[in-house]
């Protein structure tokens, strides 16, 4: 129904705008001291630096963001850099932050939130930047969690898991965090920057080899992996967490009073996500949080948002549902490589696509949905808490 797509779409917004980075930032100020350097990086890096600037005008600040979110900024030097895949201007940004690390004399504001993993590329020892991408895309198509390839990320760069930290030092670190790993896991968003690492080389090494990757991996990774040794104790900083998956499931919530609200995130391959979240929709409203995984096993364009809608559709049909909106989407307003932050769908979908099941095989989510015209096209809405979801079922 018309009706049903308009309201999916304006209790999704409402969780968009429970994340919105200027208005966490603002109220988390006011316990903040004055400091002599602000760093922000992640997607929602430019509106928490414009709410910091507001109070502390004046204050050197770098701003490390993807290009879809970069803009001027008064007071600022706002350096875009690429993500999912980090090149060659995220590698300069990091260079820039680390040199206005190493030479600060005071405290530092850090403004972390999601997606500063591939923004802020500084590879650690041997390694380059074309060994840290490769990596990377093995990682991206793995089906390894957010954790899990954080875990790895950190084992190779200078200044995730701890790193700013220690560039910092002596200066005291005070970070507001926007999170968009599922639990808020400070050490997993944004690879911990500000947070002690999540595991090990040891443990990294054992997770690539048991997802088959470690072959793939370029020899001088592995030998970094095998050569690391335990890092130095952390200097200590104040980590504040101000926006999360969780509050804007909240905010979905109260923006629809009588919903259901599936308790536990939605995590895992897209396949399961969709069963389960049909089994715990509700005739009624459902709003659900969460992030899923995809084993890329094509060549198609898509993400885990666009497939995972996808397969709600083919598990609605399968129960016999006849009247049903699903809205699915990254907070973010991107959904994989594409322009897409995700996609509307109800129980004509199926029928607007030929051949559903080969685009699938191909990891072809994005060109099955616009067929049907039911891709959801927002732009990038400057802040980043993970993906969510919202499914109104008559029938």
């Amino acid at each position: 129904m018309k009706d049903d797509r308009a309201e999916v779409l304006r209790i999704f917004q409402a969780g968009v705008k429970a994340a919105d980075p200027y208005l966490a930032v603002s109220e988390a100020l006011e316990d903040v001291p004055a400091p002599a350097l602000i760093v922000a990086v992640g997607k929602a890096a430019r509106s928490m630096a414009r709410a910091a600037l507001v109070r502390f005008a004046g204050v050197k600040c770098l701003v490390v963001t993807n290009y879809e979110n970069a803009s001027d900024l008064d007071g600022a030097v706002v350096m875009a850099a690429g993500h999912p895949v980090p090149d060659e201007h995220g590698a300069a940004a990091a260079k820039a932050v680390i040199a206005a690390l190493d030479a600060v004399d005071g405290p530092v504001l850090a403004l972390i939130s999601g997606g500063g993993s591939a923004l802020l590329p500084a590879p650690a020892g041997a390694l380059t930047l074309a060994d840290k991408a490769r990596v990377n895309d093995l990682l991206l198509g793995s089906g390894l969690d957010i954790v899990a390839m954080n875990l790895i990320r950190q084992q190779l760069s200078d200044l995730k898991g701890g790193g700013f930290l220690r560039h910092a030092t002596p200066s005291k670190v005070t970070a507001l965090i926007l999170s968009d790993v599922i639990g808020d896991d400070l050490s997993a968003i944004a690879s911990g920057p500000t947070v002690g690492p999540i595991g090990t080389a040891g443990q990294a090494m054992a997770l690539l080899q048991a997802h088959g990757l470690w072959e793939d991996l370029p020899e001088v990774v592995r030998d970094h992996l095998r050569q690391a040794v335990p890092p130095a104790p952390l200097p200590e900083a104040r980590n504040i967490l101000v926006g999360s998956n969780g509050k804007s499931v909240a905010a979905m919530q109260d923006a629809a009073p009588e919903a259901h609200v599936i308790a536990t995130p939605i995590i895992g391959d897209v396949a399961d996500a969709a069963r389960i979240i049909c089994d715990q929709a509700v005739v009624g409203t459902t709003v659900w949080g969460g992030e899923t995984t995809v084993v890329l096993r094509g060549t198609g364009r898509g993400g885990r948002n666009q497939e995972l809608a996808l397969r709600i559709a083919q598990e609605a049909a399968l129960r016999g549902w006849t009247d049903w909106t699903c809205l699915q989407a990254g907070s973010d307003g991107r959904d994989g490589p594409t322009d897409a932050a995700g996609a509307l769908v109800d129980q004509d979908t199926l029928a607007k696509i030929a051949d559903l099941d080969r685009l699938l095989a191909n990891n072809d989510s994005y060109a099955a949905l616009n067929a049907a015209g039911d891709l959801l096209i927002t732009d990038a809405t400057g802040t980043n808490v993970a993906d969510l979801g919202v499914m109104i079922r008559r029938s």
